[in-house]
């Protein structure tokens, strides 16, 4: 009489541990009924022999790296989207466009100006006016006797006060008794003194003094 066995799961497929051991247990378990009611004593005992029952781990899960993905399906290509139609409507508008202008900026003030006063008039000062009676040089003997003639022409600081402060030989005569006495001749005299304004002031002045012989 053969042996009827169960079925037993395949070793290579991955299975949940807690089935394994329920199934190999209740499959034992059948196995020995029916072994009991058929089969001889003898026969029962070389039946009852330990079985090996090995147990089959489940197979570990592959990472999802390592996972077989589904083949992805070939990408259709973008169609570019129409060109906006810039003009939403043909009617052109004859009135202008409302707009409103903002008010022109307020003026600056002008900044003061500092206007300079106009410089005053300067009046140079005069020394032949009639009212001063000044002398004429004295002519040297000497001279008139030699025959020596010419002029010189003398620079003089006329102070305010109409008094010949500071008098030079500018341009001489080439005789030295004839500029001498022309020196000392407008050293003496008065004049009227320069004036910016009202105001009497000192400048300089340049006199001619002549040397002639009468014939």
């Amino acid at each position: 009489m053969g042996l009827i066995f169960p079925r037993l799961p395949n070793v290579g497929q991955a299975q949940r541990p807690l089935f394994s051991l329920t199934g190999a247990a209740t499959a034992h378990a059948v196995l020995i009924a029916l072994v009991a009611v058929a089969v001889p004593a003898d026969e029962l005992k070389q039946a009852l022999r330990p079985l090996a029952v090995r147990l089959v781990d489940a197979l570990p899960e592959l990472p999802q790296s390592q996972a077989i993905k589904p083949p992805e399906a070939p990408k259709q290509p973008r169609t570019p989207p129409p060109p906006e139609n810039l003009l939403t409507s043909s009617a052109v508008s004859d009135s202008p466009p409302a707009f409103t202008a903002p008010p022109p900026p307020s003026p600056m003030p002008a900044a003061p100006v500092n206007v300079a006063p106009a410089p005053e008039a300067i009046t140079a000062p005069r020394f032949d006016a009639d009212y001063l009676d000044n002398p004429k040089p004295v002519y040297p003997p000497t001279s008139r006797r030699l025959g020596e003639q010419g002029k010189v022409l003398l620079r003089v600081l006329v102070s305010a006060a109409g008094l010949a402060e500071k008098v030079e030989i500018k341009l001489g005569s080439s005789f030295a008794r004839l500029d001498q006495a022309a020196l000392e001749a407008v050293s003496r005299w008065r004049f009227v003194p320069a004036r910016r304004g009202e105001q009497a002031i000192a400048a300089w002045v340049q006199v001619p003094v002549t040397f002639q012989l009468d014939h």
